[in-house]
């Protein structure tokens, strides 16, 4: 049976007859206007046909409109042009104050019954003039109040000229100019806590997306970051030091240290609010670097009748100064610790406390020393803690002693210099308890460095590790906190420890072994001029010699708010003076114009450069052993990013 076809006349009759009684609707979805043709009806539902052939279910209360004529092909386009020719406001003033249908407004605008594309158009224009006309239902409408029609048109105002604002901003920071409207305290907030909401912002975030460039290299470009130096400093005051570094002013009299003896040391109410101790007659002196103020520690030596040796390890004593909880306690306790950064230092304390207990020379000053009682071969027979007047006859400087008191003179005992004799004693004797903490000669590589910044200028000179410098003070320093750390503990005492195991050191109020320092117990409590901690665990130590209560009791939660705090300060404070030293090294290479320089392999591809304590991935660097050394290509020094450009050349000699 053969497939039946309609005479060509036939189906053009057909579809006429369709065309000319297919219904179309004018409808509202997903708050969009749309027009379609109906595939049927289902008075609930209707399905129809877009425009553009696609098939879908609407709701019958959807529907704006419906009309046979004209067909939707073209529809939308004629009802927006025509809708583009009224105007909102005439409208506006038309419709009156009560809620009103489209097709009405449209009858009333047109002054007779709107066509479909009239009316389509009215109800675009209604539809896309929200400020104008409130919302009530589905086609219906009713006009806004007046003042609320003001407000909303002035607040449109604003942001049309905002955009024009804003258009003027991203214009100029993409032809690397910066913009009047960016004051320094604009830039400062966008470099360090941008608001996404201000007008600046929005303009350096579309700035960066047409130029390519982050904010930072961006706002360099216009000359915004004068400074590479300040940029990242600001960056850790602003978070560390809102209120500024200097410190306020202290209205209460701080006493004054004694002066030497023989010179009116026995003054009735001379010195600080010890009791009555005794002074000691000890000759001390101390060893640092030039740059340091806050002098902590000294140590003394005196010959006992009976042959052996009394060793004195004398500690700065700010826990006489002010108590917890007063003005100066205070500021300690939101400090924390001194911070040191090449170039310049962030201290603890006001210069003038500082100034009346650092353990500066020519004066007696109060002390926190432990005696030792040494035999000839360096053994501790005995030791004992005490709260005292020191003498200080001296401060020895690193640089002046070094080419007198160093690895080969400690050898050879050559040379002639002060306190020649107690150095090396206390060599011999730091010596032995090294070895006896089961740590024998120093296994790292990398030596010590020390930053020099004049006038912009930089020098890095290094120095070599566990020094007899180095060896004298660290071990005393270990001797002095495990002891004290130990003494507290018997006790039962509270202080801050800090205690190592399984590779990993923590501060705790509990006491445990360090078991990379091989002792059973150990505090931080020989730098009370620069770390907080140690200032507290002093207060402790004080009151167990004085036989008094202690200042802070266990679990007392003011040390364990000290603690977390200086955790987490002592954390910010290392990782702005390694962000400094990267960046004086980075200088430095800058300074003197290297482009080559020789490295040693850490491991895979990170090296490290010859003369600088700096450490950099070098992508190029093939597969070679650690330890090995080799030649690298240096460019493209970045100070903002703290970064260069490193490129493998060859391999060295080792």
């Amino acid at each position: 049976m053969g497939i039946a076809t309609l005479h060509p006349s036939y189906m053009s009759a057909a579809n006429h007859f369709i065309e000319k009684n297919q219904m179309n609707v004018l409808y509202e979805e997903d708050g969009a206007i749309k027009v379609a043709s109906v595939m049927a009806d289902n008075t609930s539902s209707l399905q129809v046909e877009t425009p553009h052939g696609k098939r879908s279910k609407i709701k019958g209360s959807n529907v704006l409109l419906r009309f046979d004529a004209p067909p939707i092909a073209g529809f939308m386009e004629a009802a927006e042009a025509a809708a583009a020719e009224l105007d909102p406001i005439f409208l506006w003033e038309c419709c009156g104050t009560e809620e009103f249908a489209f097709a009405d407004l449209g009858r009333e605008y047109y002054g007779h019954a709107p066509s479909p594309v009239e009316a389509a158009a009215v109800a675009l224009k209604l539809h896309g003039a929200p400020m104008y006309f409130y919302k009530k239902g589905k086609g219906r409408y009713k006009a806004a109040p007046e003042e609320n029609l003001k407000a909303a048109l002035a607040s449109e105002e604003k942001k049309r000229k905002q955009a024009e604002l804003v258009a003027g901003y991203v214009a100029e920071l993409a032809a690397g100019r910066l913009p009047e409207g960016f004051t320094p305290q604009v830039v400062e907030s966008l470099l360090y806590a941008p608001d996404k909401n201000t007008l600046e912002f929005k303009a350096l975030d579309k700035a960066c997306a047409e130029t390519n460039l982050n904010p930072v290299k961006l706002l360099d470009k216009c000359g915004a970051i004068p400074s590479a130096r300040d940029y990242h400093l600001n960056r850790f005051l602003r978070e560390h030091f809102p209120e500024g570094t200097g410190f306020p002013e202290i209205n209460f009299p701080l006493p004054n240290p004694l002066p030497p003896a023989g010179e009116g040391a026995n003054v009735k109410g001379a010195g600080f609010n010890l009791g009555d101790p005794a002074h000691s007659d000890a000759m001390a002196f101390s060893i640092d670097d030039a740059a340091t103020t806050e002098i902590d520690d000294a140590f003394s030596i005196k010959r006992l009748d009976n042959g052996n040796w009394r060793i004195g390890i004398h500690i700065a004593a700010p826990g006489l100064g002010f108590e917890p909880g007063d003005r100066l306690d205070e500021i300690a306790s939101r400090r924390l610790s001194t911070v040191y950064m090449p170039g310049q230092k962030i201290t603890m304390l006001p210069e003038a406390l500082v100034e009346r207990f650092t353990l500066a020379a020519g004066r007696r000053c109060p002390a926190l020393s432990l005696y030792l009682e040494v035999t000839p071969e360096y053994a501790v027979v005995s030791q004992e803690s005490a709260l005292d007047h020191v003498e200080i006859a001296a401060n020895l400087r690193h640089e002046a002693l070094e080419p007198v008191f160093n690895g080969a003179t400690v050898v050879s005992r050559e040379g002639d210099y002060a306190w020649k004799d107690e150095l090396l004693l206390l060599w011999d004797f730091t010596t032995r308890l090294k070895e006896g903490r089961g740590k024998g000669e120093s296994s790292r590589n990398f030596p010590d460095y020390n930053f020099a910044v004049v006038d912009d200028r930089v020098s890095i000179t290094e120095r070599r590790r566990d020094t007899p410098i180095d060896r004298v003070v660290s071990e005393l320093m270990i001797h002095t906190n495990a002891t004290w750390g130990k003494e507290l503990a018997e006790a039962d005492y509270a202080g801050i420890y800090r205690n190592q195991e399984g590779g990993k050191v923590r501060m705790s109020v509990s006491p445990g072994a360090h078991q990379g320092l091989g002792v059973t117990h150990y505090m931080w409590s020989s730098s009370p001029l620069r770390r907080y901690v140690d200032l507290v665990n002093q207060r402790q130590l004080i009151a167990r010699l004085e036989g008094k209560p202690a200042p802070y009791g266990n679990r007392d939660e003011r040390l364990l708010i000290a603690m977390r705090d200086f955790d987490l300060a002592y954390e910010a404070y290392g990782n702005i003076q390694d962000q400094m030293e990267r960046y004086w090294c980075l200088r430095w290479l800058q300074q003197e114009q290297v482009s080559a320089t020789g490295a040693v392999v850490v491991k895979e591809n990170l090296v490290k450069l010859d003369h600088l304590p700096l450490f950099i991935r070098v992508p190029s660097l093939p597969e070679v052993p650690a330890g090995s050394r080799v030649s690298i290509e240096v460019s493209k020094v970045d100070l903002l990013e703290v970064t260069c450009q490193c490129r493998y050349v060859g391999p060295l000699e080792q």
